[in-house]
């Protein structure tokens, strides 16, 4: 039988990476450093590497996974545009894109927390994908 949590966890991943894959891609044309566009475009390379794995898994069990809460995705898009247009700044993306990675952690956890019956396959993506978030937003700290 396939445990409901699996699925509610996998979806929240997959709704998540849609999410960051978004803001790194809004931010990317702005970045003026390269050092910065390199972590954000591996960051990125990342988060696709792991959709392919959750993919995998939700076609596993036949669902077509989750797309992000278009209130959210839209609120996102105008903070980010707004403040590149106040100041188009590598100082701005990081700042930008550090709100972002904490947010997907808070919500990754508050999910693996959630749905503690999930099979131990997805929380180990769930555990990457957080890990993913943290490391960047620490390794952009020095643009902000």
């Amino acid at each position: 039988m396939i445990e409901p949590d699996t699925v509610k966890l996998l979806r929240e991943c997959d709704s998540g990476i849609k999410m960051g894959v978004a803001a790194i891609d809004e931010v990317l044309d702005y970045v003026r450093d390269e050092e910065l566009r390199g972590l954000l475009t591996e960051c990125k390379d990342e988060h696709n590497r792991l959709k392919s794995e959750i993919q995998v898994l939700l076609d596993k069990y036949h669902d077509e996974g989750k797309e992000p809460n278009p209130m959210a995705k839209s609120m996102s898009w105008i903070k980010t545009n707004v403040k590149l247009v106040m100041n188009e700044s590598d100082e701005t993306i990081a700042d930008l894109i550090t709100d972002g990675c904490n947010m997907g952690v808070k919500s990754l956890n508050k999910y693996l927390n959630k749905y503690k019956a999930a099979d131990e396959q997805t929380k180990d993506i769930t555990k990457k994908l957080i890990k993913l978030e943290e490391k960047l937003s620490v390794d952009i700290r020095k643009f902000l």
